[in-house]
């Protein structure tokens, strides 16, 4: 356990929840319908949510408005009968309070003022505290779920450790991640200490969420698939694997989803883990994804729900493509003849150039479909 464990701390009181389709799916029990929501639900393809970005200032003030980062979060369930809220944020707020200096330039996304390319950058590193250098994100995850009166659960989230290193060492977004694959093969010692330093705080951050009021869980290996898959076992799943391995030791009852981008020809891989659900990408058929996990599966070991993974450019179709694709998407992901087990999703996050009624087309098209 670390020094910032929550596990014996008191959890809110808030009100019970009234749907509770998407818990019941992840634990394999009887759904009315299909579950579903969207990655990156609350953002730019909303009128309302660019209203409030603006109000804020800029992104992150945003997330550390917790008024602010509520309404947001709470925008796309008054337009559309989604089954799960997402914590408004970013995957970046353990790097961002680790004093890199984050930063956002117009159009090209997060930028990094002070990378860790040395040791000496690594060793300058502090060890986080989340409850204080984070703690407007619990302040947020508290708000939403008071706000939220019970009407879905809501989901608390942080980056994957290789993840977030990429962006640490890159210093933002990368297309070759040059400098994160050179430690890699050149240096793996330095990378694995990284790696380490990042698991204990996302570990501990997610812990935090749980207490303020996060009902589940998202790790989000955005980058995962840009490994080889030997490296991809030693830089990316092992910590992942530690990481739920933890968090089902201090709150066994919160479902915690894996979502690895470009991760599908894992699969095998990461069914070795605790995780109760595994994300896809819109490369993986659902039916193949089920019968990997459904071959993996070993006795008095949880049952691995699937997650996705609809192709997020489908949304810039025309109504009945959206619900065709739809149709296809869930015959492939109840092909296995179980009819629960699985949450709809995109296979990422919802673009900014989305048209918002064609959101909705998706999210009405996966309630209507007849189990």
């Amino acid at each position: 356990m670390s020094a910032s464990d929550n596990s014996n701390l008191p959890k809110q009181n808030f009100a019970p929840l009234k749907n509770d389709r998407l818990l019941r799916a992840l634990r394999f029990e009887t759904v009315d319908t299909t579950p579903v929501w969207m990655m990156r639900q609350a953002g730019r393809y909303l009128p309302e949510y660019k209203a409030t970005r603006a109000e804020a200032g800029d992104f992150m003030s945003l997330c550390k408005d917790t008024a602010r980062a509520t309404e947001v979060t709470l925008q796309p369930l008054r337009r559309m009968d989604l089954d799960a809220a997402i914590l408004f944020s970013d995957i970046l707020t353990i790097p961002d309070a680790m004093g890199l200096g984050l930063y956002f330039e117009t159009g090209e996304g997060p930028k990094f003022k002070y990378p860790i390319r040395t040791q000496a950058d690594l060793d300058r590193l502090p060890t986080l505290d989340v409850n204080d250098s984070l703690d407007y994100v619990m302040r947020a995850v508290t708000s939403i779920r008071t706000a939220l009166n019970g009407q879905v659960p809501l989901f608390g989230f942080s980056g994957s450790p290789w993840t977030l290193a990429t962006y640490m060492i890159e210093g933002g977004s990368s297309k070759d991640y040059r400098y994160t694959k050179g430690f890699l093969y050149s240096n793996p010692e330095f990378l694995h200490q990284l790696l380490d330093k990042i698991a204990i705080s996302v570990i501990d951050y997610l812990d935090a969420q749980v207490v303020a009021g996060a009902q589940i869980l998202q790790i989000f290996d955005s980058w995962g698939g840009a490994l080889g898959h030997r490296q991809f076992i030693e830089f990316s799943h092992a910590y992942n694997k530690r990481i739920v391995a933890e968090l089902k030791v201090r709150h066994p009852d919160i479902p915690v989803v894996l979502f690895t981008k470009g991760g599908g020809l894992w699969l095998e891989t990461q069914a070795d883990s605790e995780a109760d659900a595994l994300g896809l990408d819109w490369t993986m058929p659902l039916d193949r994804a089920r019968q990997v996990l459904t071959a993996q599966h070993k006795p008095l070991q949880r049952k691995k729900a699937v997650q996705g993974n609809l192709d997020p450019a489908t949304l810039y179709g025309s109504p009945e493509t959206i619900r065709s694709e739809v149709t296809l998407m869930l015959d492939r992901a109840y092909a296995c003849g179980e009819k629960t087990g699985y949450v709809a999703n995109l296979g990422h996050g919802i673009t900014q150039w989305v048209n918002p009624d064609n959101a909705k087309v998706f999210i009405d098209a996966v309630h209507d479909y007849k189990l």
